[in-house]
């Protein structure tokens, strides 16, 4: 790593302009190493989302050795935020918690010597670059500012194809990262690149890979992967967190990468949390499709992912192989779907139905005007002879969709309010009405490799471009292996599937995932055969009509489950009470199966830290 303190003067602010660069086309990234281990690289994480724990960055920083500390600031719901944000002020549209947290760790990560990566560039990557010059000519600092360009594809969407979006953004790979990281940069910031870019980019910079590297690629793109969503690898949002001791103020993760692309997943001494086997497991897991995790640069193939204990909160990821990556690029494309209201009706007590039926045929009737869209959803939260009058109430929710804010505006909320003395005994709403507000609709696209225009601008104004990849290899369904026969395994129980069985889930656009996995080999040939399409569907009636797709991974001993449509037109449109599917997992793990008495948690291995 450069000393910080021998950097050569160079402007402390501002960005250098078009027309002012010297532009050097390269192809891969050569480098001398960034990290104090020749044969090991650290990169920790200290942002999962735009929100996270603001002393995060802090907290890697003085919490133990590390090369290279990376954060992850964007997902489809942010794209659409930081847009908006850059259409009432032009000089945003990046993560200005970044800046914040950077604002307050700077000196610290110069004095350590530690790279910083993140792709809080958002839809403004110069700005940001701008502004942490700023800020660091403010505290004397003189930071070595690199970024990458050539995702933000919105001058080009005719052209490309990508019909009328309000942001049009690609999502590049690591090599831009690399050979930023690989300049010298302290500092390396991006806009839209895939999650795992940020980690696998330093990885190329310090052990000199090329694109024919698939196997090393890979394996640090599942390590990208795992640590990319910060404390979800440390024991957040685990389905057996009963079992963590300590889960208040969970450490952030570490990926120990090794020269083979193996590495090993961990986090900070002393630091609460937990990272075991299934904490990478349900990582691992999440947001994904089938067997092939397409990135930019390569296709990891998840079938292939070896989990090893490697000592306490130590697990080692090794294994993996790669294969080409696909011949195109995902866009993210992010349009304005209109505006929306919604009213939330209190139902008490008897009749719960009776009640919801009659403030429907009010409400519909008492509208001006009809809206685009209007949806209904009664949620039979009441119970029988309740001990309290919140546990004796249903929601009844009516969500209206237009593109004219007029018509779902105070007048479509006013129609609750207006029928409210003449409607079912006990009608009261659980807020005012309110005005509309935009939403937003998330469509993925897709464009070449090389569509693109991939530049790294380095801290001296060198704009280098990095070409896209020679080889490819078009994607092919990967659903893994068929059921396996599970045996004679004797007498059962109805209980929750979650009894023996882990879940996570995620959105994937207006999809849904939910990897399921057991912590047992003898329970893996059960669930295997267990988590058929029709058993999902009966599982959770809402998906009774969608498409799923099933996909097994026996070295994970898991089944990833693959809904479509279950989110609409995605997060920002806001379809269901959980838009982003967070839950749907632990929805899955409630519901009651059959499970042989032989795989219960008496006979069956509970923890494999």
């Amino acid at each position: 790593m450069t000393d910080p303190a021998n950097h050569p003067s160079r402007p402390t602010s501002g960005v250098p302009q078009p027309g002012n660069y010297q532009v050097v086309a390269r192809g891969e990234c050569g480098s001398d190493g960034i990290g104090r281990d020749p044969e090991l690289l650290r990169i920790g994480n200290c942002s999962g989302f735009y929100g996270d724990r603001l002393s995060a960055m802090r907290e890697m920083l003085t919490g133990g050795e590390l090369d290279v500390l990376t954060g992850d600031w964007l997902a489809e719901l942010t794209m659409l935020i930081l847009l908006r944000d850059q259409l009432k002020d032009g000089s945003t549209g990046y993560a200005k918690t970044f800046l914040r947290q950077l604002e307050d760790c700077l000196g610290l990560a110069l004095e350590q010597g530690v790279t910083i990566v993140a792709n809080a560039g958002g839809v403004n990557t110069p700005g940001l670059v701008e502004a942490i010059r700023t800020m660091a000519a403010g505290q004397g600092l003189e930071p070595r500012v690199a970024y990458v360009r050539g995702d933000d594809l919105n001058s080009r969407v005719d052209e490309l194809g990508l019909g009328k979006p309000l942001g049009a953004h690609a999502y590049l790979g690591a090599f831009g990262i690399a050979r930023a990281v690989a300049s010298g940069a302290d500092i390396v910031v991006t806009g839209r690149v895939t999650d795992a870019a940020i980690v696998l980019g330093p990885a190329i910079a310090h052990f000199g890979w090329g694109r024919e590297d698939l196997d090393a690629l890979a394996g640090v793109t599942a390590a990208g992967h795992v640590i990319e969503c910060g404390t979800q690898a440390t024991g957040g949002n685990y389905p057996f967190f009963t079992e963590v001791e300590k889960l208040v103020h969970p450490g952030f993760p570490i990926a120990e990468v090794r020269r083979d692309g193996s590495s090993v997943i961990t986090k900070h001494p002393g630091t609460a949390g937990v990272v075991n086997i299934d904490t990478v497991t349900s990582q691992l897991l999440y947001e994904i499709g089938d067997g092939r995790y397409a990135n930019p640069d390569v296709t990891l193939r998840l079938d292939s992912v070896q989990l090893t204990s490697d000592g306490p909160d130590r697990v080692l990821i090794s294994g993996v192989r790669g294969e080409a990556p696909p011949p195109v690029l995902k866009v993210s494309r992010t349009s304005f779907g209109g505006f929306r209201n919604e009213m939330t009706m209190v139902l008490t007590g008897l009749d719960i139905e009776a009640k919801a039926n009659l403030f429907q045929r009010q409400f519909e009737d008492a509208l001006t005007t009809s809206p685009a869209e209007v949806t209904w959803t009664l949620a039979r939260t009441d119970r029988e002879d309740a001990p309290t009058q919140q546990q004796a109430a249903a929601l009844l929710t009516v969500v209206g969709r237009d593109p004219d804010a007029n018509v779902v505006g105070r007048s479509f909320a006013n129609a609750a309010v207006e029928v409210a003395l003449g409607s079912y005994p006990g009608c009261h709403p659980t807020a005012p009405p309110a005005a509309a507000s935009p939403y937003g609709v998330f469509n993925p696209g897709f464009v070449p490799q090389d569509a693109p225009v991939h530049e790294v601008v380095l801290d001296d104004g060198t704009v280098e471009q990095v070409e896209a990849p020679s080889m490819t290899l078009a994607l092919e369904p990967l659903p893994g292996p068929a059921a396996e026969e599970p045996g004679d395994l004797g007498p059962t129980r109805r209980l929750p599937l979650g009894t023996i069985a882990g879940a996570r889930a995620g959105d994937k656009g207006g999809h849904v995932n939910i990897g399921v996995w057991v912590r047992n080999e003898a329970a893996w040939p059960w669930l295997s055969t267990l988590l058929t399409e029709d058993a999902v569907r009966e599982l959770l009636p809402e998906t009774r009509d969608l498409a799923i797709e099933i996909t097994r991974l026996p070295n994970l001993r898991a089944v990833n489950i693959v809904v479509r449509g279950l989110l609409g037109l995605g997060v920002a449109y806001n379809s269901r009470f959980d838009p982003q599917g967070k839950g749907v997992g632990e929805w899955l793990r409630s519901r009651h199966v059959d499970i042989p008495e032989s795989l219960l948690p008496t006979t069956q291995q509970k923890d494999r830290t």
